[in-house]
Formats: structure tokens, C-alpha cells, sequence
């Protein structure tokens, strides 16, 4: 069993809270999800609990952790940066557990994780595997541990939709206790047996918890049905506000109006006059005390609708790519061959496939093919942020092209609608989330004005709570998008084309994203 009571976690900088007096436990076969938006300190909970040293190095931690007997298995979001020049097998041999892991054991681990067992023997550097393929191989190496509970940070991240659905499978017939963060909202419905919910209230300030006994699927509904309530409320409350306030009001006038039509013979009635103004302003006073207790509206995500001022429709006629391509190639592999892609207008493409099909090598191709031969402005949220953000900026300074004040305030103003709170402004991009980071290069690359969207895997470091605001946005781009991704509500809803790339070419795909 894992116990935790009364954890709390500051930053050191600001010292602002991200969990507060957080208490739960975890045992038996449960599959406890941890979810919340960007920054609300999901990673710090699990590095809490797992490598608590490292975390204090940026945060005050306080509270009880409790774990007797167990042996944790933790995968973190990203490897070390020191594996990516070591060949797989190099990898694998080099640790212990792996080498004592039984064949017979092994095999069966590999088949757990639809994992080609010759990866483990591969002298492909461990950088140059596919993301799907870095997963498998880490998951690997920390079953062969025999982990007693295991906690995961984003496992489900680079995977192709053949090894998210072998994920959900891992997870369902493991047998151990999981503590998981994920964003991923199908394999949150097809695994979660219980939710922890981390939220930040009252512009981030104020950190809550909710530890919900129930599936995900169950959570989510009564979430929304619970908004759904307060927003009601809300309404009904500003109705009688506005209803109380014109009541005041109109007692007001009137009696000023007697104040100013009084008699100065009858200093009477002008004190008394004067004591029913006093009263009306004091039962208003009362009346503003008592609304400070009013239902708190429902913070929302703003619309991505308001990214698109400026951008206009590609016309239906108007040619954005022509593509015909041979052969595909990466690193003196050939990926693919006999590649046809013809796109006309703001057209909606979405490309698919496995991992390591050669996917982002060939967005990047159509990328430097549309700003070599076309007139469209073009734009590219990479998979890997660094590649298009400045990690020592702040969002605001990165976000500030002109040096204007005007933009300046323009550009705050969107960063707190997208739930970031005032001290992370003038945080370096380097120290915010993944999901913070998608966001900031997203409003860069609609100050673009772009007419053609290239996107990498947009949604994935993004919440269950906030990878909806940006399907919505992609779909509805006035202008031409290309997308590569493996999120299967993206793929079930998407409004145009879906190709799946594979070493013959791109063909229609069927996929639903069930």
C-alpha cells in the first residue's frame, strides 16, 4: 500500500502552492489517474513520492509518505539525456535487472508491451529510436525490476494508436497497483479505476484536490454535471443581483429627488429624509457583504476562436500542395516510396501510422516544400518544443515581436485566459509544463497569420481538461491544416481526410480512433 497525508508542495521562487494537505492511498489492483491542467503539479506529486531529494531542489515539500515493503517502479516523462547516444542493446545489458530477467520472462514481457523482442538487441542508438519504440524499451527495463506498484508519467506519450491500445491492455491485466498521469482521455476511460483531480482556483493561487473512488467515464460526467449546476446557479444569482440593485437604485432616486424638492420650512422631513437615505445605503452595504458568500462562476478555458482575427479563408480553389515523392527518406533509410499528396483550400489533412513510419520526417519535407514553392503562410507546431520556442525567454518577452505595450497587454490577457497565472508570465519557458509550452508556441504561431497549419502531435502534453479547447481550434482553423497525431478523439471527430502512411505510400485510412 502507498499512504500519502497532508502532502504539500510549494515553489521555492514564488513560493506559490501547487498541492496542499493532499491525502490518499493506492493498494490492491487500483489504477489511480492523476489529472489537471498544465502546471498544477501532477509530475510534482509523483517525483514527491519517488524522488522527493530532486524535487526539493525547486520546491518546499511537507507531509507523510508512507510505502513499507513496496518496490516502485517510476517512469519519468522524458529518459535521460545521456541514453540517447547509447545503442539499445548497450541499454539493456548494461543493466542488471535486465540481464538476470529470465528468456522465457522476458518474451513475456515484450508480448505484454507488443514489443519486437529484437529491439532489445538493436544497435540503433537509443536517440534515434521512434517514440513509441523509447517507451516500450523503458517500460521494459523497469518490469524487469519486478516493481511491486508502478507509477508512470505519461506513458502513454509518442505511442502509435497499435501501442496505446497495448498499454491499455498492459495496465488492465497487470495486476499491480498504478498510480499514472495521463492526457490521454481514451485510456483514461478504458483504465482508470479511480481519479485525483489537482486544480488551481482563484488565478492558480489556490491549489484543491478531489480523490474520486470512481472510474474516469463516472467522474467526468458527474464533473460536468456538477458545473453544469453551478453555472445555473450563478445565472440565478446575477439575476437577482441585478434585480436587488435596480430596487436600490430606484429607492435612491426617489429619495433624493424628495431631498431635493424638500421645503427648507421643514427641516423635519429633511432629517428624516436624510436617516432613509442612510438606511437604503447601509442595507446596500449589508447586501455587498452577504454576495461575497455568492456561487463562484466556473472557471473555462477561453475559446481558441479568438486566435483566428486576422486569418483568412483559404479560397476552395486555390492549389497549398502537390506533392510527389519517390522515396521517403531518414538516415539513409527508406521509409516510404510512390508518396502522393494533392491538397486544395483549407482542406483538412490528418496523417497516421505506426511509430517510426516516417511521419514527422515528412511533415518536415512538405514544410520546406510549401515555403519553397507557395505564396501561403505557413506555420509548424513541432513535436519537440524546443525546436520553436526560446527556452530563456519568458512567454511574455517571447511573445512580444513589436515591443509595444499594446501587445504586451494583449498577449498577458490571452496567457491567463489559457489559465496561466501571473507569476508564470515572467517564468522562464524552460520551467513551465509541457502542456504551458504547446500553448505559448500555439499563440506564436497564429500571430503568423498563417494560412497552412502544420501540426506534430499537438495534444499531447495537453490535459484532459484542455486537449479539448485545442481539437476544437484545429478543426475549426479557417485554413488549411496538416496533422500528424495519435490522439483518437482528434482522429474520431476529424473533418476532412485521413491518410495512413505506411512503406508503400499514403493510403485512406479507415480508422476511427476507437
Amino acid at each position: 500500500m502507498l499512504t500519502v497525508r497532508n502532502l504539500s508542495v510549494s515553489h521555492n521562487k514564488d513560493l506559490r502552492p501547487l498541492i496542499r494537505d493532499l491525502s490518499f492511498t493506492l493498494a490492491g489492483r487500483e489504477r489511480l489517474a492523476v489529472i489537471g491542467e498544465e502546471g498544477n503539479g501532477k509530475s510534482a506529486l509523483l517525483q514527491a513520492i519517488i524522488r522527493p531529494e530532486k524535487l526539493k531542489e525547486w520546491a518546499e515539500i511537507s507531509g507523510e509518505i508512507h510505502y513499507p515493503g513496496e518496490r516502485l517502479g517510476y517512469l519519468s516523462q522524458e529518459a535521460p539525456e545521456e541514453w540517447n547516444d547509447l545503442p539499445a542493446y548497450k541499454l539493456c545489458m548494461e543493466n542488471t535487472a535486465f540481464a538476470d530477467t529470465d528468456p522465457g520472462e522476458l518474451a513475456e514481457l515484450c508480448r505484454q508491451l507488443s514489443m519486437d523482442q529484437e529491439l532489445c538487441w538493436s544497435d540503433t542508438r537509443f536517440g534515434l529510436l521512434s517514440g513509441g519504440e523509447k517507451v516500450r524499451l523503458r517500460l521494459l527495463l523497469l518490469l524487469c525490476e519486478k516493481p511491486t506498484m508502478l507509477l508512470l508519467d505519461e506513458p502513454g506519450n509518442d505511442l502509435d494508436l497499435d501501442a496505446i491500445r497495448a498499454l491499455e491492455r498492459f495496465l488492465l491485466s497487470c495486476g499491480l497497483p498504478v498510480l499514472y498521469v495521463s492526457h490521454d482521455e481514451e485510456l483514461l476511460r478504458a483504465t482508470a479505476t479511480q481519479v485525483l483531480h489537482l486544480e488551481s482556483l482563484h488565478g492558480r493561487a489556490e491549489p484543491r484536490w478531489t480523490w474520486d473512488r470512481e472510474p474516469y467515464a463516472t467522474y467526468v460526467t458527474n464533473r460536468r454535471n456538477a458545473l453544469d449546476r453551478q453555472e445555473q446557479l450563478w445565472k440565478n444569482e446575477q439575476r437577482e443581483r441585478q434585480i436587488q440593485e435596480e430596487k436600490f437604485r430606484k429607492i435612491e432616486d426617489a429619495v433624493a429627488r424628495a431631498q431635493e424638492n424638500i421645503s427648507r420650512k421643514d427641516p423635519h422631513g429633511g432629517r428624516l429624509l436624510k436617516k432613509k437615505m442612510k438606511a437604503v445605503k447601509s442595507l446596500e452595504h449589508r447586501y455587498e457583504r452577504e454576495r461575497e458568500n455568492d456561487t463562484e462562476r466556473p472557471a473555462e478555458e477561453m475559446s481558441m476562436y479568438a486566435l483566428f482575427e486576422g486569418i483568412q479563408p483559404v479560397p476552395n480553389g486555390k492549389g497549398v500542395l502537390d506533392l510527389e515523392l519517390e522515396e521517403l527518406n531518414a538516415g539513409g533509410r527508406k521509409l516510404a516510396g510512390n508518396l502522393r499528396l494533392k491538397i486544395r483550400g483549407a482542406e483538412k489533412v490528418m496523417i497516421i501510422g505506426n511509430n517510426g513510419t516516417g511521419k514527422t520526417t515528412l511533415l518536415r519535407l512538405i514544410e520546406n516544400r510549401l515555403k519553397e514553392d507557395s505564396s501561403l503562410k505557413t506555420a509548424l507546431m513541432p513535436q519537440h518544443y524546443e525546436e520553436g520556442l526560446n527556452f530563456d525567454m519568458t512567454p511574455v518577452e517571447y511573445l512580444n515581436t513589436d515591443g509595444s505595450k499594446e501587445q504586451m497587454t494583449s498577449i498577458r490577457a490571452s496567457l491567463i485566459a489559457m489559465k496561466f497565472n501571473r507569476d508564470e508570465l515572467e517564468h522562464p519557458i524552460r520551467s513551465l509544463s509541457g502542456g504551458q509550452k504547446a500553448k505559448v508556441l500555439l499563440l506564436k504561431l497564429m500571430t503568423a497569420r498563417p494560412d497552412v497549419l502544420l501540426m506534430d502531435e499537438p495534444t499531447r502534453n495537453l490535459s484532459p481538461l484542455s486537449a479539448p479547447v485545442m481539437r476544437e481550434m484545429i478543426r475549426n482553423f479557417p485554413g488549411a491544416v496538416i496533422c500528424v497525431t495519435h490522439d483518437r478523439l482528434l482522429i474520431r471527430d476529424w473533418p476532412g481526410r485521413i491518410l495512413r502512411l505506411t512503406g508503400q505510400g499514403l493510403e485512406p485510412a479507415e480508422e476511427t480512433g476507437k
